[in-house]
């Protein structure tokens, strides 16, 4: 028998236990005081109310069901808050019950276990790495020696509609302005390294890709006891690929970083701040390359996760 028969006829034994299994938890749960919930579908909750645009049908929800409301997307039970009122319960007086962020496939996949800065769950580590992101570039003095660089790239943009201008063709500026932030942040974060050689192009696939994997559909999500499915889909596969191109990426950062340290050259980039503080001794906690490049690779694809 093939190996893909196999897999079918795996997956068509599992599915009803996957169910059986999720009926009982639901039951169990039904004894929790919770939050006000529009009826759901067997298996696969609210997904389908929440439609193509989401935000709209929130709204409705909400208008309906209260601002605090309880919505099942998948097996996952998600707590929708649509109020200035609730939304300082939740951020301010509960801040510390609701801090961390949830686990999710594709940033465990890319940030080897979530362990970067938007995505790592709250705790030490994630205030060590947020207070490193504050300190080191989005300071105001940080901000204002970036000033030149933003001139610079102001000016590339520029240069860019005016030649494109120059066709009959509409300019798109969205992407344009894609392009200048993303060039402007990458010039920040890494410097002139990644203009180098062609690299902003390398930087910019790699960035979408992540982009699409992080605002992409995840089986394990939405439904965690299916995670298994995930293999059928090849996202996993992807997501490997990505950052392995990634690493190669950053082993060039650290050798353009070794050979200008040695040179006596330094860039007033935050990877190079991130590798001096590697090796200093002072520093509050061990931070390691795989935290380094994980950050980097956040900060890199900022604009395109936002």
């Amino acid at each position: 028998m093939s190996p893909l028969l196999l897999l079918v006829e795996l997956v068509l034994l599992l599915f009803p236990l996957s169910l059986l299994l999720l009926s009982f938890k639901q039951a169990l749960s039904r004894k929790k005081k919770l939050p006000p919930s529009p009826p759901k579908f067997p298996f696969i909750g609210n997904l389908l109310q929440l439609g193509s645009l989401p935000h709209r049908s929130l709204r409705t929800l909400a208008e309906k069901h209260g601002p605090l409301m309880l919505l099942h997307l998948g097996q996952v039970p998600t707590v929708v808050v649509s109020s200035a009122e609730m939304a300082q319960e939740i951020m301010r007086t509960h801040d510390h019950i609701f801090a961390s962020r949830p686990s999710l496939k594709a940033a465990n996949d890319l940030f080897s276990g979530s362990m970067d800065v938007a995505f790592a769950p709250y705790g030490d580590y994630w205030r060590q790495a947020r207070k490193l992101c504050t300190l080191h570039l989005l300071s105001a003095k940080k901000v204002h020696s970036f000033r030149l660089a933003r001139e610079e790239e102001v000016a590339v943009m520029l240069r860019k509609i005016s030649r494109a201008c120059l066709s009959p063709d509409p300019v798109n500026l969205s992407e344009v302005l894609f392009s200048f932030a993303n060039d402007m942040i990458c010039r920040a974060v890494t410097g002139n390294f990644f203009r180098e050689g062609g690299r902003n192009d390398l930087l910019r696939e790699v960035i979408e890709e992540n982009t699409s994997l992080l605002t992409g559909f995840h089986v394990e999500d939405f439904f965690p006891s299916l995670a298994w499915l995930e293999v059928l889909f090849g996202l996993g596969a992807r997501a490997k690929r990505n950052v392995e191109r990634w690493n190669h990426v950053f082993e060039e950062v650290i050798k353009d970083h070794d050979d200008r340290m040695k040179d006596g050259n330094k860039e007033n980039n935050f990877a190079d701040v991130l590798l001096c503080l590697q090796k200093d001794p002072n520093m509050e906690f061990a931070l390691t390359e795989e935290n380094i490049k994980n950050i980097l690779m956040l900060l890199n694809g900022f604009v395109g996760t936002v």
